[in-house]
């Protein structure tokens, strides 16, 4: 049966719209969910904002959105995990499960992904700002105990703990995060729940820093205000151990190379562009350089750490609009001086 569905349509930068697009029924493996809350992220800003980021363009209209949770409406055949009324936090990695990064556990680069909301491929792969939303039944995380803004904050949070795993042991090591935006945050969280024994955060905004402090920052540095406020972890070739480097700006990765010890690790989340890398310092000092790019299953990690209060997002989530206040809702979000997580509810 089809059924008209609200959405939010980007079209070009700026120029973001609610439309009513059919869905249809749940087939085999699906389950048809009541989207309850989204998260805006800085992709979904880069398409509102500039219609896209680097080589990424729209070249057609695409439903935005993420980070998004909801409760089950209606299930497919051959899905018993799931029941009518349950509260799921629906996972945007659809990976095929069948090309060889697949079959050797490396999901987040499978070579058909479809990711909710991506300009990568073309068509473009339609996102989950939708009133009501198809998902296979494996993308759908029971989060029974968790609010269903709570529940939306998993995407981002997958993210970090992704980023974590690259970066290896954190017990008892010393960590630099630059940019303290939501992914700084909740990276400040996650290396905290990993055993990190110090935590630097760095950005050009007290508000943010502040955010990150209330995260568990030990240390909290505005390189705005203060340019040289990193000097003193540059001493004796550096006193960080890991650095996360989470804002996509050069200045920041250099900055980070500088005070990494000799044998330390720097891992890239932020996405800028391409980026100058010191590569003389990065040699001499035997640093690793590792990327990050998304996840897999660190998704049902993420709804599980918020389950057990291992990790808790809610005073990251500092607005929520409803889907009528679109517009708003994302010009807020954009003002990193007054908001953090901004989320819709449906």
């Amino acid at each position: 049966m089809l059924r008209a569905n609200q959405s939010i349509v980007i079209h070009a930068a700026r120029d973001l719209r609610l439309e009513q697009r059919e869905i249809t029924d749940p087939g085999k493996g699906e389950v048809l969910v009541n989207v309850q809350a989204g998260g805006i992220c800085g992709s979904d800003l880069h398409y509102y904002q500039n219609g896209g980021f680097g080589p990424i363009q729209l070249r057609e209209p695409m439903v935005l959105g993420h980070e998004v949770s909801g409760t089950v409406a209606a299930l497919g055949t051959d899905v018993d995990s799931l029941h009518i009324g349950q509260l799921v936090a629906i996972s945007p990695s659809r990976p095929c499960h069948t090309c060889h990064y697949c079959l050797v556990g490396q999901e987040n680069h499978c070579l058909n992904m479809r990711f909710y909301g991506s300009a990568m491929p073309f068509p473009h792969i339609q996102g989950a700002f939708q009133q009501q939303l198809i998902a296979e039944a494996g993308q759908c995380i029971p989060a029974d105990g968790l609010t269903a803004g709570q529940a939306a904050m998993a995407e981002p949070l997958a993210v970090c703990l992704h980023a974590i795993e690259q970066a290896g042991h954190l017990e008892g090591k010393t960590v630099l995060i630059t940019g303290c935006g939501p992914i700084g945050c909740l990276g400040v969280l996650a290396a905290r729940q990993a055993g990190a024994e110090r935590i630097i955060a760095t950005d050009l905004s007290d508000y943010t820093l502040n955010m990150a402090q209330i995260c568990g920052a030990d240390i909290a540095l505005n390189t705005k205000t203060t340019p040289n406020a990193l000097n003193p972890f540059q001493a004796e070739k550096g006193q960080i151990d890991i650095h996360l480097e989470c804002s996509g700006a050069a200045p920041a990765l250099s900055a980070g190379v500088a005070c990494l010890r000799p044998g330390g690790i720097l891992v890239q989340l932020g996405l800028g562009g391409d980026m100058t890398v010191p590569m003389q310092a990065i040699t001499a000092k035997e640093i690793t350089l590792r990327g990050s790019f998304r996840f897999h299953s660190e998704f049902a990690t993420a709804v599980g750490l918020m389950q057990s209060g291992s990790i808790a997002v809610d005073q990251l989530i500092t607005h929520s609009f409803k889907i009528s206040e679109v517009v708003t809702a994302f010009d807020t979000a954009a003002d990193r001086s007054q908001a953090m997580k901004v989320q819709l509810t449906f």
